[in-house]
């Protein structure tokens, strides 16, 4: 057995995940001259190049691809069981990386990693903020977060809130300007704030339920952004109508600075659901995040 060479596996593997050896020296708390140091002596003890790189980009060659798909399962099982092991004598511990939507992070996941800090110190929380549907496996992330509608079928979801309503929005100066919309059809003589989707390049149509159906409304207007948070601070400057999730401007709503139109046609969302592929859970780590979300659930229901 080639003890050298399995020292540098993970270093391959993390350079296949993160496209480039800058961003796998990175991750991996290394120089880049060391990354593209494993990365060549492997190379050299298989015989064969594992990449092909340019000025430009670092793609997988097809032995690279073979290699890639032999070790990286076995790789990641003995991590899991390694910590497995650490935390039968102590606490979990360890990165956690989690990749979500930017507005998970106001919906659920900031209280979660507060309550995490105080519980399982030993724990790094590594949130990446992504709008795209990113394959969590192939990302190498330890789980992901999305509304429940969003995750495939084959993961395990753990809820994180229960469910929630995509609402319209206007600040009070708009709705005296151009006054309230009324029924769907009165957007199409608004000002609405859209929102372009990442994967597709598209813009997203908003939804809403009419007459028990539901119905998709293309708008238009001056603006278009890519998350909520940037439609919500144009609607507070008075740029026009906004569709976000309730919870995200509930306190916007009540303190006035924010009114919502067209309520008896929101869409009901199943809410923000915790992801992971089956084996995953038995990550300590991942276990005390879940175990966070229980707790907090409890504290929750207690107070109510």
């Amino acid at each position: 057995m080639d003890r050298d060479l399995l020292t540098h596996l993970p270093v391959i593997v993390a350079v296949a995940r993160r496209g480039g050896f800058a961003a796998a020296a990175n991750e991996l708390g290394m120089s880049a001259s060391a990354v593209s140091h494993a990365v060549r002596l492997v190379e050299e003890r298989l015989g064969q190049p594992l990449f092909a790189r340019t000025t430009r980009s670092v793609a997988l060659t097809e032995a690279g691809r073979s290699l890639i798909t032999t070790i990286a399962p076995a790789l990641q099982d003995i991590h899991e069981r390694m910590e497995r092991i650490r935390a039968i004598k102590g606490r979990p511990s360890g990165l956690l990386r989690i990749n979500a939507a930017r507005v998970c992070l106001s919906l659920a996941v900031t209280r979660i990693i507060a309550a995490m800090a105080e519980r399982y110190p030993e724990v790094e929380v590594e949130i990446f903020s992504d709008e795209r549907l990113t394959d969590i496996v192939s990302e190498g992330f330890d789980a992901g977060i999305r509304i429940g509608e969003m995750i495939a079928q084959d993961m395990v979801a753990v809820r994180l809130t229960p469910p929630f309503r995509s609402v319209v929005v206007a600040s009070p100066d708009y709705i005296s300007h151009f006054g309230r919309p009324m029924i769907l059809s009165d957007l199409s003589s608004h000002n609405c704030i859209g929102y372009r989707l990442i994967r597709s390049g598209g813009l997203y149509e908003w939804e809403f339920v009419e007459d028990g159906r539901d119905v998709a409304v293309a708008v238009k207007g001056q603006a278009i952004v890519t998350e909520s948070h940037s439609a919500i601070e144009l609607a507070l400057a008075d740029v026009g109508l906004a569709y976000v999730f309730e919870p995200l401007v509930r306190t916007d709503i009540q303190a006035g600075r924010l009114i919502q139109v067209l309520s008896e046609f929101a869409v009901l969302e199943a809410g923000l659901f915790l992801y992971f592929p089956r084996r995953a859970e038995l990550a300590p780590k991942l276990r005390a995040f879940i175990d966070t979300v229980r707790h907090l659930g409890r504290e929750s229901a207690n107070r109510g």
